[in-house]
């Protein structure tokens, strides 16, 4: 009777995980940016327009090659480190993370966390952050290790083991949307 439950517990278990998994497509490595990513990265940039922020998208995909060039600045190259991320490490080499910067209205690409080019009294910078969260984008300035500051990904829950496993994330926005959350 025993071995009954726990089966029984274990079948259901197995159940769930199948539900849980099964609206992730699993594929190949993306070429560029997901298209939901993309789709929000457009209205992350009007969405600050309309508030008077000009935003620029510095970064988005970024193959698993250019992501071990870049981990490697500061280390054996010349440079600051700007990653901690090596190749298959990063969001941005799964097309579901972008970077940003804020132009100035002279054309200048600036990073100032305190500037305040719409004169409203709040940061852009913060105001960009804002933005991108109602968006569903979580900020790499929330994390509590290596703050990444120009940092946005969605992650539709999916952990970075699970996308070099070969999960990913729906191509459809609507079965997105709950997953962010």
């Amino acid at each position: 009777m025993i071995t009954f439950v726990l089966l029984f517990i274990a079948f259901i278990i197995y159940i769930q995980f199948l539900e849980k998994t099964a609206h992730y497509e699993n594929s190949e490595l993306p070429e560029g940016l997901h298209p939901i990513v993309a789709q929000k990265a457009e209205q992350l940039v009007h969405n600050g327009r309309k508030r008077g922020i000009e935003i620029i998208i510095t970064d988005d995909f970024r193959s698993f090659d250019e992501q071990n060039r870049l981990y490697e600045t500061g280390r054996t190259k010349e440079g600051s480190i700007v990653t901690q991320a090596k190749g298959g490490e990063s969001y941005h080499n799964f097309g579901l993370a972008i970077d940003f910067a804020i132009k100035k209205s002279n054309g200048e690409v600036i990073w100032d966390m305190t500037y305040d080019g719409n004169g409203n009294g709040q940061s852009d910078w913060m105001e960009v952050v804002e933005i991108a969260k109602s968006l569903g984008f979580e900020w790499g300035g929330d994390w509590k290790h290596f703050k990444d500051y120009p940092h946005l990904q969605m992650n539709f829950g999916l952990s970075i083991r699970d996308l070099n496993r070969g999960k990913r994330p729906p191509s459809e926005i609507v079965n997105a949307a709950s997953m962010n959350n």
